[in-house]
């Protein structure tokens, strides 16, 4: 009789368990629902090692009533929103976690064939590297004030030269196929460029500095209506010096 009693008393504790807990669970379910290349899955992705998940973005520029608009009168790189980052890869000689420079809600510029391409949550996304971030930025559009250009990455302003066509029309050097930019100031430093022990060695080179670079080595940007180009380190061939700041040394 006892044993009769408790079984009753137990099952109408698990029928108001239920009649409680289901109502929550499908709304939890519901609010949670994740998919993948349109097909459901259990969790939200989580990207390994130095891998990231970037919610691409239209490029944003400003017109002079301050409206912005996407851009794409002009090839560039890819802006995206960062959603997910890996806590970083490990070193290979010193086994020594290098942490992931960007995190979730960080804006980042990478290369625009660089990842894999999915569609996560019915967004187009890339999973890319961390070597493939050339700057990152905390902000809805890029300013001068806020980009960060990437561990061995060199954000270059460059210079403003301008050729005159046999029309007589003028254009900037770069749009010359023969004629590419190469040469400009430092404006902003990344971190540095990784060395063999798992530390950041310095940049060569410091904002103020006048320096050209290899040939289709730069990945053009303009910010703030600004030419610049992303150039890693190691492309960089030498620090040059103007004329007319030579005879005034």
């Amino acid at each position: 009789m006892k044993i009769s009693s408790l079984a009753v008393v137990a099952a109408s504790l698990c029928a108001t368990h239920a009649w409680v807990s289901t109502p929550s669970a499908r709304r939890s379910s519901s609010a949670l629902r994740v998919t993948l290349d349109g097909q459901e899955i259990r969790a939200p992705i989580t990207p390994l090692g130095n891998f990231i998940l970037v919610k691409t973005k239209d490029t944003l520029t400003s017109t002079d009533g301050g409206i912005l608009l996407p851009d794409q009168a002009k090839e560039r790189p890819t802006e995206g929103q960062v959603l997910a980052a890996g806590p970083g890869k490990l070193h290979p000689h010193t086994g020594n976690r290098i942490d992931n420079p960007v995190k979730e809600g960080d804006s980042v510029l990478y290369g625009k064939f660089d990842g894999v391409t999915l569609t996560y949550n019915d967004d187009s996304c890339q999973m890319i590297r961390d070597d493939d971030v050339m700057l990152y930025y905390d902000g809805v559009t890029m300013n001068l004030e806020n980009v960060t250009p990437c561990r061995d990455y060199v954000l270059i302003e460059l210079e403003k030269d301008e050729t005159e066509t046999k029309s007589g029309i003028v254009v900037a050097a770069g749009v010359q196929k023969e004629n590419l930019p190469c040469e400009g100031t430092v404006y902003k430093v990344g971190g540095g460029r990784l060395t063999s022990s798992g530390d950041f060695g310095k940049s060569p080179v410091q904002p103020g500095d006048s320096v050209k670079f290899k040939d289709y080595a730069g990945n053009d940007v303009v910010i703030e209506n600004r030419a610049f180009s992303l150039v890693r380190m190691v492309e960089i061939l030498c620090s040059t010096q103007k004329a007319d700041a030579a005879v005034e040394a």
